[in-house]
């Protein structure tokens, strides 16, 4: 079904155990964040997860699913790493951030942490909203290549540095389906 792979990374069990575990250390520390603004957290409607678009949508939905707490969320498109490219040419925002989030806790979900540029270009942005918190939690932190020192509060996985795909990464649009996280073959990847 997928010849092109070469190996596995991370597997659909270990993401799965990983998610919920992120989903405790989430609601741990919102509610801390509510209770100390005085509001329960089962009452409140001041949470927005903002994930990274096109990436984060498969380990977001697995994510949110675990959270017991009212909240919405709102979307970013950013783009780094176009069609076949497999290094980041720079974060570019492809849509608007939501507005309002004055006075919100946001958490901001994407699906790896490579140069750190596009972590720290939705924070920025965010944080001139003036919102109650911010958080920042990825899937995979790649931690060489970083160009940007962005502090994550939540990491599923540290990885290699490799070109991966699979659980909504992808590589020219494809693979995002691929159940696990997982290394192309060599050959798979035309011209790096």
């Amino acid at each position: 079904m997928f010849p092109e792979i070469d190996r596995i990374l991370v597997t659909r069990e270990q993401i799965a155990q990983r998610v919920t575990a992120m989903a405790s250390e989430i609601v741990r520390d919102l509610k801390a964040d509510l209770e100390k603004d005085g509001e329960s957290p089962l009452d409140e409607d001041r949470v927005i997860i903002i994930p990274i678009m096109t990436g984060a949508m498969i380990f977001v939905a697995d994510l949110v699913r675990e959270l017991p707490m009212k909240l919405s969320l709102g979307l970013v498109a950013v783009s780094s790493y176009p069609g076949e490219s497999v290094t980041s040419k720079g974060a570019h925002l492809a849509s608007e951030l939501p507005a309002d989030l004055e006075g919100k806790h946001i958490i901001v979900l994407d699906d790896i942490l490579d140069s750190g540029q596009t972590l720290a270009t939705v924070k920025a942005l965010i944080q001139e909203q003036n919102p109650a918190s911010l958080r920042m939690g990825v899937m995979l932190d790649k931690k060489t290549n970083r160009t940007i020192d962005v502090k994550v509060d939540y990491v599923g996985f540290e990885i290699p540095d490799e070109f991966v795909v699979g659980y909504g990464l992808d590589f020219n649009g494809y693979y995002r389906n691929y159940p696990e996280i997982a290394v192309l073959k060599p050959d798979a990847i035309p011209s790096r």
